[in-house]
C-alpha cells in the first residue's frame, strides 16, 4: 500500500567503507528499538481522510491529509479486534517497533502512531507510485536490466535488515512500493522480527516459502534469501516458479521442498546460476547463508554491472517513472470500492493487550 520516504535522501560516500556505514545504522536502529513510547488515543482526529489506497484482512491503508500541516500520508489503519480474532498481537507491535526504528533509502518507515477505541494507526510515509506488483501485472514480465534495478534494491534493503539482526519474511511484490522517481521501498513489516540466532514461527506467503518454514526447522536469514530467489524468478519470468501447483498448496510446498522447479530458457546463464544458488534447499549451499554471506551475492556474475554506492543514492535513471500529477494522485493504485459502512458493533476495547502500542 502506498507509503513514501521523507526526508532529504542519504548520501553514500565509495570513500567511506560501507561495512562501517552499516554498523553505525546498526547502532541507530538499536537505540531506537529499545525506546518504545505508547501512542496517544486521539485516533486519526488530526487528519481528513481523502482515500482509500488498498483494504486487507487486518484493516485498510488510507490516504490522509494533515490538518496542521496539509502533508499527505499514508495512514494503515488496523482492526484490534480482529488482530485479538487472529492472535496477531505480538505481530502488529513489532511492526510498529521495527518501523519506528529502521532508516533506509529502500525501506519505509514509521513517522507517528495513534490509536483509538476500535483501531490502531501507523502513519507513513506516502508512496504514490503504488505497487510494484500492479505494474509488474501490467507489462507482465521484466527484461533482466529492469529486474536487476529493483533486484540491486531488495538486497540492500535486505543487506540491511538483516544486519540490525530483523528478518524480514514476507518479500513479494505486493510488499515492494514504487516511489516517485522510479525507485522501491519494501513495505508492511508485520512479520518482521528482531531475532538473533534462530526462530521457527510460520509465517510468510505460500508461494514463497522456503522448504525450512514448511518443514518447521529452526531458521534464520536464509528464508530471506530463498524469497529472494523466488522474487528474481518472477521479475523476469513474470510467474514465481512454484505457481503452476497454487491451487493445491500441498503439492506446491512438496515441489518448493525439492526445488522441484523449470528454468526459462530465456533466463541468461548468470541468472540461471544466481536463482539456482538462491532457491537450494541444502542451507550449506544457499547463497545469502555460506561462509561470503552477502558477498556471494553481491559480487555476482549478474549484478556486475551495478554501481552499488550509485545505487544506493538513487542517482540512477530509472527504468519506469511513475506518471502522478500531483501531491494527492492516486491513480496508480487499483481502485478500492468504499462500499457501504457497517454500523459500529459493540466496542470491545482491549486497552490491556495494546496499551505499549
Amino acid at each position: 500500500m502506498g507509503r513514501q520516504s521523507t526526508g532529504e535522501p542519504q548520501y553514500f560516500s565509495p570513500k567511506i567503507e560501507y561495512a562501517v556505514v552499516l554498523d553505525k545504522m546498526k547502532d541507530e536502529f538499536n537505540k531506537k528499538f529499545t525506546r518504545n513510547t505508547p501512542s496517544p488515543t486521539c485516533g486519526l482526529d488530526n487528519f481528513l481522510v481523502k482515500a482509500t489506497l488498498g483494504s486487507g484482512s487486518f484493516g485498510k491503508v488510507q490516504l490522509v491529509k494533515e490538518l496542521e500541516s496539509d502533508n499527505f500520508y499514508a495512514s494503515k489503519q488496523l482492526s484490534k479486534e480482529q488482530i485479538i480474532k487472529t492472535k496477531q498481537v505480538s505481530h502488529v507491535m513489532s511492526e510498529k517497533r521495527v518501523l519506528n526504528s529502521i532508516r533506509f533509502p529502500f525501506t519505509v518507515h514509521l513517522i507517528s502512531s495513534f490509536k483509538d477505541t476500535d483501531s490502531l494507526y501507523l502513519i507513513l510515509p506516502l508512496i504514490l507510485g503504488g505497487e510494484l506488483f500492479t505494474y509488474h501485472r501490467k507489462v507482465r514480465k521484466f527484461g533482466e536490466k529492469q529486474a536487476r534495478f529493483y533486484a540491486a534494491q531488495v538486497f540492500l534493503a535486505l543487506e540491511y535488515l538483516h544486519h540490525c539482526s530483523l528478518l524480514y519474511r514476507d518479500l513479494k511484490p505486493e510488499n515492494i512500493m514504487l516511489d516517485k522517481n522510479g525507485y522501491i521501498k519494501v513495505t508492511d513489516f508485520g512479520f518482521a522480527k528482531k531475532v538473533e540466532t534462530r526462530t521457527m514461527t510460520l509465517c510468510g506467503t505460500p508461494e514463497y516459502l522456503p522448504p525450512e518454514i514448511i518443514q518447521s526447522k529452526p531458521y534464520g536469514t536464509s528464508v530471506d534469501w530463498w524469497a529472494f530467489g523466488v522474487l528474481i524468478y518472477e521479475f523476469v519470468a513474470g510467474h514465481s516458479p512454484f505457481s503452476a501447483h497454487n491451487r493445491d498448496v500441498m503439492i506446491m510446498y512438496t515441489k518448493i521442498c525439492e526445488a522441484d522447479y523449470k528454468l526459462p530458457g530465456s533466463f541468461s546463464s548468470a541468472l540461471r546460476h544466481l536463482v539456482d544458488h538462491l532457491l537450494q534447499v541444502d542451507l550449506s549451499k544457499r547463497f545469502g547463508n555460506l561462509i561470503g554471506g552477502t558477498k556471494d551475492i553481491k559480487d555476482h556474475e549478474w549484478f556486475k554491472e551495478v554501481d552499488w554506492t550509485t545505487m544506493l543514492n538513487q542517482t540512477i535513471q530509472a527504468p519506469y517513472v511513475p506518471t502522478i500529477s500531483n501531491a494527492e494522485d492516486i491513480s496508480n493504485f487499483d481502485k478500492q470500492s468504499e462500499g457501504k459502512r457497517k454500523p459500529k458493533a459493540k466496542t470491545v476495547r482491549h486497552e490491556e493487550a495494546f496499551a505499549d502500542f
